[in-house]
Order: C-alpha cells, then structure tokens, then sequence
C-alpha cells in the first residue's frame, strides 16, 4: 500500500495526534500541544518521554551501529563495531549521563542530536547532508549519508499504558567516510546508512522486536510489540510501502541461531542469519533492561502489493533485536 504525504505536525489545530503512516519528514515533535484524551501534565510527560537517535553503517566488511537515547530522567549512548569478515566486535562503547547536560536529541528527524563527556563525543547532524562523527575510546567514526530515492516513513499511533508515539525511519542511504578502530581504518565509500528518530510518551513497561536491513534498492523496517504493526515498512523502486503484523519466530535461549520473520499481509518472509551480537543487561533498582542486538543477513523474499512479484533478498546485511525496557 502507498502512503500519503506526511504532514507538516503530527498534532492538529485541536491537539489531536494525527495517526496513520506516511511517506517524508514532518516538522518538529511538541507533545505538550496534544490535547484530551491524549494531554498528560507536565510531570508525568518528563518521566515518560522517550526519544532516541539511531544510525546503522554497513560496508561489506564492516557494521557499525550508534545510538543516543533521551529517557526524561537519564540518558544514555552506545556504539560499537562488527568486522563481518572474521566476527570479531571490534570495539563495544556503552555511557550513561544526564538528559539536557550529556544528551540532546532532536526535537525531530531533520535536527542534531549531540551526547558528550568527558572521554566521549556523538554528533548525529541533518544539515543538509546527514554526518555522525563519534570519538570514544578505541572507536572513531567519521561518516556523511545523502538523501535516499525513497522517502522516510513517518508512524504515529497511541501507546497502550502511556499516550502516543511517532517514529521516522529511513530507507538505505549512499555512505561515504571513515571508521578507525584499534586494528585499522575502515573506509565506507560504497556502503549503506540507515537511521531511526523516535519520539513518544511510553508506558513504564516496553518491549519489542525490531528487524532492519537496507542496500540502495530495498530495505524494510519491521515491529512487533509496543507500537504493533504501525511502522512495518519496506522500501522499494523508491517508495515505501505498508507492511501488515510481522511475526518474529526464534529460539530466545539462542538468539545467534537462525530467526525466521514473516508478515501477515504475505508481502515478506525471511531467514536471518546471525553473525554476532550485542548484549546489554541493567537492572537499576528503579530501571531495568534486556538488550540484544544481532548482526548478520537476511534471505528471502519481498513484494509491494499481493499481485506484484516476488523480488529476492539474498545476504543483506542488518539487525534484528530483542529488547524490554522498564522505565
């Protein structure tokens, strides 16, 4: 299914959230305009706003993933480096700080968002051209992505347990630059970006399953869990495209064995192979998490309509996740 354009404010004139999937960026995200049912006092949005950054760089010998997360009452980065040849995680950085003082996200998909301490740098820009440089320890990345041939997907939809969410993904975007690790440089001329802006009021309790790859011909964005079916997406032949439930089938006693992922819609079913992964567990007393990211690659097929043919994926590099968040 085609999507409409996206609108300039994911809120009306009369504070009601706009829901639905479209096709392009909208303009910067203020939920303190949302009016009933959906309105939360000020106090309560500061504790429940969510908000995150994430850029994923793929080449054919490495895979690179960074992230800057705004929780309303912490904020926290990470990054890290997967070198697809051998296998090895190159270099794995994870760094808690405060919101407003380590981390500012973006109020939208077309804006900067900046994490810095003492011994660590992350600037996410969309000026023009997208560029993230990042220094931490034992990783340096210096990399700018042009705009896609197909639109960003923008998703809106009510939260169950907290008030609503939107979310902006892209499609595969052309990469150039660097990345620096202990063992050598990288260059990433010739691979493929992609990025996730989120940006929503989410319940105490999160989780969700989440599959991305892109090349510059196709990519899909996939969810199963907190925000259900809204921001399935595939990209292809430069449009983005509805996608129904996506189901995410594997063994969660060994993520690293093969996933099988399928939509209900029967617009999508792959295996994915996994490579590698990171993990990320806290418990914080008041705040937990379980994190797993896998790297590896996808194979199977695609198409945009139930009459269309089926377009085949063989080997593409991306991530699938397993994520519960209390927070």
């Amino acid at each position: 299914m085609m999507l409409p354009p996206a609108p300039d404010d994911v809120i009306d004139a009369d504070g009601q959230p706009r829901f639905g999937r479209y096709a392009g960026q909208t303009g910067p995200i203020d939920w303190s305009a949302l009016a009933a049912p959906y309105a939360r006092k000020r106090l309560w949005r500061r504790f429940h706003h969510k908000r995150w950054h994430y850029v994923a760089l793929a080449t054919e010998h490495i895979f690179c993933a960074v992230a800057i997360v705004d929780l309303g009452w912490a904020s926290t980065a990470f990054a890290y480096a997967f070198d697809r040849d051998d296998g090895d995680m190159l270099a794995n950085f994870s760094q808690d700080g405060w919101p407003g003082r380590s981390a500012r996200l973006a109020d939208h998909a077309g804006g900067a968002s900046r994490f810095k301490t003492r011994r660590s740098a992350i600037d996410i820009d969309a000026d023009g051209d997208y560029r993230l440089a990042l220094r931490c320890d034992y990783l340096e990345i210096d990399a700018e992505f042009g705009a896609g041939a197909a639109p960003l997907l923008l998703a809106t939809g009510p939260i169950a347990g907290g008030s609503v969410h939107a979310t902006q993904k892209s499609s595969g975007l052309p990469l150039t630059g660097q990345v620096r690790t202990f063992r050598e440089p990288y260059d990433l001329a010739g691979g493929v970006a992609s990025f996730d802006y989120s940006n929503g009021l989410l319940a105490r309790d999160t989780a969700w399953r989440w599959a991305s790859a892109h090349n510059l011909e196709l990519g899909f964005n996939l969810q199963a869990g907190y925000f259900g079916p809204r921001e399935n997406a595939l990209w292809l032949d430069g449009q983005v495209h509805a996608l129904g439930p996506a189901h995410f089938l594997f063994d969660a006693t060994d993520p690293l064995s093969r996933w099988h992922i399928f939509t209900e819609d029967d617009l999508l079913e792959l295996h994915f192979t996994p490579d590698g992964a990171r993990r990320d567990n806290k418990n914080l007393v008041i705040a937990a998490s379980r994190y797993l990211q896998a790297i590896g690659t996808f194979s199977g097929w695609v198409r945009s309509g139930p009459d269309e043919p089926k377009r085949i994926v063989t080997q593409l590099v991306g991530v699938t996740e397993d994520h519960t968040s209390r927070w």
